[in-house]
């Protein structure tokens, strides 16, 4: 589904500021699989993120998303065919507008424009349905503005939006980040149960080591704008965050001192 194959990006070229963000990246994401991406601050993922979704441009490489060469597309062209969840529950969707308002726009996407009304009686019964799902009471104040709702209710709410139409794939930004721990594993479960529901293949970007290990069924590690780590299966099912502490330290020759991903 997605093909990404030895793509690069430096900023500040030829500044003092010059930082070389991706090195040669190459990675394969097939159809429905859920792939968590971990490592430390600057370590590239982001940056990965936003070159897959168009927020930055590559210097060099190939970006295809099923078999369709998108290295150079526009953001907005792009968008047609990926879902995004932010680390900011404040992105990703309107807080002056309702909740049947934003589900609304999310439903449109790839629709073709006309001059209907722009929420029908079966969407109303469609977002009621899937806002029941997410067992935060939203379906019972579809009226009301999004920016009412707190941190957590906005995030699940954006994650439903970036599903309601399914993309070809999800990418998910430490979309669990900011939000209180019970709330964070609240979502993150929701991001599961969607994903293996509509058979998503997602880009999880996560500090949580235990949950790059937990949730998904391949995990990657970044270092210094590199991919250092790739595990799946059974060795993956095997392996403990001390392990994977231990293998970092292996493979990148440097000590993890990040306290976010250490401590999760």
């Amino acid at each position: 589904m997605l093909k990404i194959e030895k793509i690069s990006k430096t900023f500040g070229k030829g500044s003092v500021n010059e930082k070389l963000a991706l090195d040669n990246i190459s990675l394969s994401i097939g159809e429905g699989e859920f792939t968590t991406v971990i490592g430390g601050n600057g370590a590239g993922k982001s940056t990965l993120l936003n070159c897959i979704s168009g927020v930055h441009g590559i210097d060099s490489g190939k970006i295809m998303i099923d078999s369709i060469d998108i290295s150079f597309s526009p953001e907005y062209k792009r968008s047609r065919y990926m879902g995004r969840v932010f680390q900011d529950p404040m992105k990703g969707n309107a807080y002056d507008m309702s909740i049947a308002e934003n589900l609304a726009i999310a439903y449109a996407k790839g629709k073709p424009v006309g001059l209907g009304a722009g929420i029908r009686k079966n969407d109303l019964k469609l977002f009621r349905e899937r806002l029941s799902l997410l067992e935060l009471g939203l379906e019972d104040r579809m009226e009301q503005k999004v920016g009412l709702l707190s941190g957590g209710q906005r995030q699940a709410l954006t994650l439903l939006m970036a599903t309601i139409v399914k993309p070809k794939l999800l990418l998910l930004d430490e979309h669990t980040a900011a939000l209180d721990p019970s709330i964070a594993s609240k979502v993150l479960q929701l991001t599961r149960d969607i994903v293996a529901e509509q058979k998503l293949s997602t880009i999880m970007i996560t500090h949580n080591m235990k949950a790059a290990l937990e949730y998904g069924t391949r995990t990657i590690m970044m270092h210094d704008g590199r991919i250092i780590l790739d595990i799946e299966g059974k060795e993956r099912e095997d392996m403990t965050v001390e392990d994977l502490v231990e293998l970092f330290g292996k493979k990148s020759g440097s000590m993890l001192d990040n306290d976010r991903m250490l401590l999760g």
